[in-house]
């Protein structure tokens, strides 16, 4: 017996020797942990009723971290002072709230959590977590659903701000400027969003780009959505909202000296009826030119230099009557600056022109030449446009022919009087098989007013058509090889422009519409696609 005794023992050695020798490295610690942590106790409870305690006790059934809590946690309807939320920055089985504010009666608040709560171990996210309780004698559980995407870029922004102002007596549209909203939610990093617990009621509902995090519409740096009419709840209704950027109410910077001879005028807003008037004495030979630069909100003051210290303005637009002084610093005047965007390969659409960092103010055509292949002169015609940034040469051309551009000294003049030295530009054009055609069948039977854009690359304006008949059949030709999609614009007001929205008038945006299909088109192909206007939703 004593010798089986010892050898039991020493057999359950050998094993021990044996698994250990056979778990050399890192153990596997078993299969990964992909369970979400559980609440399994709240003090007081989830959902409770007349609720009167500063303090809220969550415990979890493992030890739980916040992850994005700032981001992630939404408080309905929102707080005065933000709660404290405890144990930040270390793992615990337990979160405690201390709210620091005085609660409204009979009110069903919900501190939801998004995915903010994670497992320790391996971060696995208790979904959509929240605790909801109400300091009345039953929690309201009525709820709407919807998405927000913008109202004219394709790619939609995310972490959007829904709220609900409840329409009461003391209601008017400008609470949503000053005032935190009855309820609301985060999109988070999806478009879509819903609102639990509300109670029965009339409510304005609003959504916004709040890029300034207190829940207030500021239309100076928000992007704003909202319902046409108040909404009634309960309801079933699935609400889609359309985010803008309301066009800023205009405002006049102060005018600058850019250059000698340049003075600018930078604006916000709707510049269409600003009065711009010199009132310095000027000599006779004085010349002025006012034009808008390009790509930005500012007027380029053009003007020949004379002797002076500083210039006077007078600025009128509708009550607007101001005056300014601009000081006369810079002494040298700058160069001339030409060149030419289009050089190389000229599309069959486009016209060759010459760029300036002055306006142009003359041109001889008897100092440019324009010679085909075969050195034989080519008629043209120069133009400007109506900044005078641009001088046109437009010149009849055919398809794989190549051309060449001679522009001699003093062929054109400056605003300034600068002259322009020798300048020589070899063009080529394409034959038409490199090109591709894109033929739209727009079915548009209650003759809409629609602008019918091609885009490319990252949403690149391309061309554009303009459309008010029933039922036709649109080409575009000459497109280069590329994928394109097709962006329809519903000019309602019939102003040949996308026109955003207005809260306070209650103006919705215009309606955009993005052709689902992406159009690859190949050289020497031509593709054609139907478009039923009175299908879109």
């Amino acid at each position: 017996m004593k010798k089986l005794f010892i050898l039991s023992i020493f057999s359950l050695l050998i094993i021990a020797i044996t698994t250990s020798c056979a778990r050399k490295g890192s153990p596997t610690g078993g299969p990964k942990d992909s369970i979400a942590p559980v609440m399994v106790t709240a003090t007081p409870e989830h959902e409770a009723i007349n609720f009167n305690s500063k303090k809220i006790k969550l415990q979890f059934d493992e030890y739980v971290k916040f992850k994005d809590l700032n981001k992630q946690l939404i408080v309905s309807p929102p707080l005065k002072h933000q709660s404290d939320i405890t144990p930040v920055g270390t793992a615990s089985k337990k979160i405690t709230i201390k709210i620091n504010d005085t609660l409204k009666e009979n009110t069903t608040y919900s501190f939801n959590f998004g995915n903010s709560i994670v497992d320790n171990n391996e971060g696995n996210p208790l979904g959509s977590f929240k605790y909801v309780f109400s300091t009345g004698s039953y929690v309201d559980s009525l709820e709407i659903y919807g998405l927000v995407k913008d109202s004219y870029e394709r790619v939609f922004d995310t972490e959007i701000s829904v709220l609900l102002f409840e329409v009461t007596e003391d209601y008017n549209d400008s609470i949503i400027y000053k005032e935190k909203p009855s309820y609301m939610t985060n999109t988070l990093d999806s478009i879509v969003f819903d609102i639990t617990n509300i109670k029965e009621g009339t409510y304005q509902l609003v959504a916004l780009k709040d890029y300034n995090n207190n829940y207030q519409f500021d239309p100076r740096d928000d992007k704003i959505a909202f319902s046409e009419n108040y909404i009634n709840i309960p309801t079933d209704s699935f609400f889609t909202l359309n985010l803008f950027k309301e066009a800023p109410a205009f405002k006049l910077k102060r005018p600058l000296e850019k250059r000698v001879g340049k003075i600018i005028f930078g604006y916000e807003g709707e510049r269409k009826g600003l009065d711009i008037k010199l009132l310095t004495e000027t000599p006779e030979n004085f010349k002025s030119f006012i034009a808008k630069e390009k790509d930005k909100d500012t007027l380029n003051f053009w003007f020949t230099p004379f002797e002076a210290d500083s210039l006077q303005f007078l600025v009128r637009k509708d009550t607007l009557e101001k005056k300014y002084t601009v000081k006369l610093r810079t002494k040298k005047l700058d160069s001339l600056d030409i060149s030419a965007p289009i050089n190389g390969s000229l599309h069959p659409k486009d016209t060759f022109y010459l760029e300036s960092n002055f306006p142009f103010a003359s041109v001889d055509p008897e100092n440019i030449y324009v010679t085909d292949q075969d050195t034989l002169a080519v008629t043209f015609q120069p133009s400007f446009n109506k900044e005078k940034s641009k001088l046109y040469i437009d010149f009849e051309r055919i398809r794989n022919g190549s051309y060449q551009i001679d522009i001699l000294p003093n062929a054109f003049q400056s605003f300034h009087g600068k002259t322009n030295d020798t300048l020589q530009y070899i063009l080529k054009t394409q034959d038409i098989e490199a090109f591709a055609i894109l033929e739209l069948n727009i079915k548009n039977p209650n003759n809409k007013n629609l602008i019918v854009e091609l885009l490319s690359g990252k949403d690149d304006f391309v061309v554009e058509k303009r459309i008010t008949s029933k039922s036709e059949n649109y080409e575009f030709a000459d497109l280069k090889p590329a994928t394109y999609l097709v962006r329809i614009i519903f000019d309602d007001n019939k102003n040949k422009i996308w026109d955003t929205g207005n809260f306070l008038n209650k103006i919705q945006p215009e309606k955009v519409y993005y052709f689902e299909t992406e159009l690859k088109l190949k050289a020497n192909w031509t593709v054609n696609e139907t478009i039923d206007i009175e299908s879109i939703p």
